[in-house]
């Protein structure tokens, strides 16, 4: 049995090469953006009170799959290991967020702002330099804990899943109350238009809806069909469906950005810089600090890897209907997709590589 659960938990095809599709999706929608520039633009119109329809529901289909994955029993658990619990949502939404907003403004908003320079017209009228877009990208991303693949990040660093999962299951219930204002005050100070009122709408859309459809249908299909079914059969067919349908979201907003992007390539540089030197930090802060405190490698490597994993869906999903599919704030989320899975992978050896430095008697 154990064999199995451990080859369920590998990198399915779809994930492993998550960055090729990333690149193909990218390259795709330039092409298309520069044959049919007006598709996009026509089904980004087919809107109900400025949410884009076609684009919400490739999104729902998006997050639906992570949070039908969720088993929310897991939290009564938290207690027996409160220790790496703690340390995680203190990362997560303590430091985290305001991590990401220095390092992106230092960087996108100083450093390189001479090198990013125009102004874009966001959703909704407002006028705002570029820069500024792209550092609310970071921003979203930056308050958005993993919740999707870091189960196989923890899984492949042999890490302690049941802390895994608890952390998923508790990080899924505070975004619905955390995201909306801690967001909104970081785009608030990094000087950008938002309406409080759009920022709940969507964490209530893209987070909520998914995460109450994936609680009933999870719990009504393990009641009729059993857990195994579910994680054999129904789990293994949802995993490609989400990724198609992040894919397709990723093909609109390059048709969009086509041009952008081949008269000015080292946009996507200039923002994956930032963006990776977040995720090492934020890694190294919470391993550091989980040794520090004694936890045994089982629990502190799971802690580092969710603390700097970014739950890239949410992010774009938000930055969509906040500021519009063509916003540099969407291109900025969209990065964050496309260095996600070779450096969380190259994060996931640094902790096989260092595993000896914990003391495996101490129990956490």
């Amino acid at each position: 049995m154990q064999t199995i659960v451990h080859e369920e938990k590998k990198l399915s095809f779809f994930e492993k090469y998550l960055t090729l599709w990333v690149v193909g999706s990218i390259i795709l929608g330039i092409i298309l953006g520069k044959i049919y520039p007006q598709a996009a633009i026509t089904l980004d119109k087919v809107s109900l009170y400025q949410v884009s329809l076609p684009i919400s529901l490739c999104l729902f289909f998006m997050m639906y799959p992570i949070m039908v994955k969720i088993d929310f029993a897991q939290v009564i658990h938290a207690g027996k290991s409160l220790k790496p619990v703690l340390l995680t949502l203190f990362i997560n939404w303590g430091i985290k967020p305001f991590t990401m907003f220095a390092i992106a403004s230092l960087f996108l908003g100083g450093l390189f702002k001479g090198m990013l320079p125009g102004v874009e017209i966001i959703k909704g009228g407002s006028e705002v330099e570029l820069y500024r877009s792209y550092i609310s990208g970071c921003i979203l991303l930056g308050i958005a804990p993993c919740t999707a693949m870091v189960l196989i990040w923890g899984h492949l660093s042999k890490g302690n899943d049941g802390h895994t999962l608890i952390m998923v299951a508790i990080n899924s219930l505070i975004m619905l109350f955390l995201y909306a204002p801690l967001g909104g005050w970081l785009l608030g100070i990094n000087k950008m238009p938002i309406p409080w009122q759009t920022i709940v709408l969507s964490v209530l859309i893209y987070v909520g809806l998914p995460l109450f459809f994936g609680y009933h249908s999870r719990k009504w299909i393990v009641k009729t069909r059993g857990l195994k079914w579910f994680e054999e059969k129904f789990l293994h067919l949802l995993t490609p469906i989400s990724i198609v349908a992040l894919l397709i979201t990723l093909v609109l907003l390059f048709s969009f950005k086509g041009e952008l992007i081949i008269n000015q390539p080292q946009i996507i540089f200039l923002i994956a810089i930032p963006l990776i030197i977040q995720t090492c930090f934020i890694f190294a802060l919470t391993y550091v600090m989980a040794k520090w405190l004694k936890f045994s490698y089982r629990d502190a490597a799971p802690s580092a890897l969710i603390g700097a994993s970014n739950h890239f869906e949410v992010a774009i999903a938000t930055s969509t209907i906040l500021f519009g599919l063509s916003s540099g704030a969407s291109l900025a989320t969209v990065v964050g997709v496309l260095i996600e899975v070779p450096l969380m992978l190259f994060l996931v050896k640094v902790c096989l590589k260092t595993k000896h430095h914990f003391d495996k008697k101490v129990i956490s």
